[in-house]
């Protein structure tokens, strides 16, 4: 008897402890919203839940992205507005807890605390799954975790899975992580590390779970995803091709898409999987970042403008459905005004229906910060106003191809009449489906195109 009272009074004891409540808010790529998907795994397993309503958190972490000086500046900016709420919740006697991660807390460490005190935690990419061990230590003293045990992270995943993962049927996996290649102007190596490929079965374990729990489309990630030799349970390197082949089995998965790719690491295999494998979404993300040889060369790209034209040509080749969108730096260091037309060249050679593109943005630490003939800001700034110019030329003129066409769209938002779906087409653009006939979100549905617009297309259920 009095082990059960025991008992009861332990259980009793266990109820009452009050639940922490954790907020991430997120900047940058891919991998930084699917490492904050695993961050908030991880904290659950801790007995965190997380809360939209920054008041109410008792954590509060920032995962930063170090590609551009503004998104540095703003994390700054947002830890001053934390400050103000940590002391107000001082004052009555509340704790909050302040922790960075990502690729600026990677490449600052210490002098983040150094620059801003009201910061607590500082943990870098590769850390993450330490969290346990870190919050402990900050009973004692401040915490600055930047080590790259890579391979130890992705063995010590939580066990915890977390269904908003899945957005609207829409997953990130993380199958490669890091950098080798060390282009001029770029972080990455610095912050993520080394290139290091997950174990096929740990990404088919994952994978699996996402679909068993909804997911019907899949994006893998990597910094160079398509440089992918996992390790297959027969102890072979397996391809990003030949995983996508074995991902394409999986009932339930209907859409398959990877980013980002570097040009000069796309290889047969991966040509011939967009050949063969109906779920690859026909849509490839293939960054060349400039059209000009000569800056190519200064980019440390490893590619030149005719491998990566004859490369396009050899996928369509294999896919004649296939479009691509890419990336662009405007204004990298010694760039003139026909290297820069160079790029705009390669966007009507290659008919992109998308890009991203920025003004070059000197990072600490990178060579090409130290190059002479930095291009003047306001010389940036006009060539990229054109340059997006040249692009939304093309997109528009893809968009308006589209009239008639027939595809699937999987719905992912209301849109801004009632009763309309808003979804993402296999070429990722915004479609806004008018009648969606009973579906839901997190469907996929066959619709027709009626209309073109500059950013979206309009549409109905067939």
């Amino acid at each position: 008897m009095e082990k059960i009272e025991s008992m009861n009074t332990e259980l009793l004891e266990a109820v009452s402890i009050p639940v922490k409540k954790y907020h991430i808010k997120t900047w940058g790529c891919a991998m930084n919203e699917y490492d904050s998907q695993r961050i908030g795994e991880m904290l659950q397993s801790l007995n965190y839940e997380s809360t939209s309503n920054l008041s109410e958190a008792d954590l509060v972490i920032l995962n930063t992205c170090h590609i551009r000086e503004k998104a540095t500046e703003k994390v700054y900016s947002d830890i001053g507005r934390l400050k103000i709420l940590k002391d107000r919740r001082r004052s009555i006697g509340q704790n909050l807890i302040i922790g960075v991660s990502g690729c600026v807390a990677q490449a600052e460490g210490d002098e983040i605390i150094k620059r801003a005190p009201s910061v607590d935690l500082v943990f870098g990419p590769q850390t993450w799954h330490k969290l346990g061990e870190m919050l402990e230590q900050l009973q004692s003293s401040k915490v600055c975790n930047t080590d790259f045990p890579v391979e130890e992270k992705f063995d010590n995943l939580p066990k915890i899975f977390d269904k908003k993962r899945i957005q609207n049927g829409s997953a990130f996996v993380a199958i490669q992580e890091g950098c080798d290649k060390f282009c001029t102007y770029c972080v990455v190596p610095y912050t993520r590390g080394s290139e290091y490929s997950r174990p096929v079965w740990q990404v088919l374990e994952e994978v699996s779970k996402l679909v068993q729990e909804g997911a019907v489309e899949i994006t893998l990630l990597g910094q160079n995803v398509n440089n992918y030799p996992g390790l297959g349970h027969d102890n072979t390197s397996w391809s990003l091709g030949k995983l996508i082949r074995r991902l394409a089995e999986l009932k339930g998965l209907q859409r398959i898409r990877y980013t980002t790719s570097y040009p000069a690491e796309v290889d047969d295999d991966l040509i011939s999987a967009h050949r063969d494998v109906e779920k690859l979404i026909p849509f490839l993300h293939l960054p060349i970042q400039s059209g000009s040889n000569r800056i190519l060369k200064a980019m440390n790209r490893n590619h030149t403008v005719e491998f990566y034209l004859d490369l396009i040509a050899r996928l369509r080749s294999a896919n004649p459905k296939l479009a691509f969108s890419s990336d662009f730096i405007v204004g990298f260091p010694g760039e003139t005004e026909e290297d820069f037309q160079d790029s705009l060249k390669v966007i009507d050679a290659v008919g992109l229906i998308q890009s991203y593109s920025f003004s070059y943005s000197a990072r600490p630490g990178t060579p090409a910060a130290l190059m002479p003939n930095q291009v003047p800001e306001d010389i940036k700034h006009e060539r990229l106003l054109r340059l997006q110019q040249h692009l939304k030329t093309h997109q528009q003129r893809f968009n308006d191809s589209c009239i008639g066409m027939e595809f699937t769209v999987l719905l992912e938002r209301e849109g801004k009449i009632a009763g309309q779906l808003v979804g993402k087409s296999p070429y990722m653009q915004a479609v806004r489906v008018d009648n969606p006939q009973g579906h839901m979100l997190g469907d996929t549905v066959k619709v027709k195109v009626l209309q073109s617009h500059p950013n979206s297309l309009t549409a109905v259920v067939v």
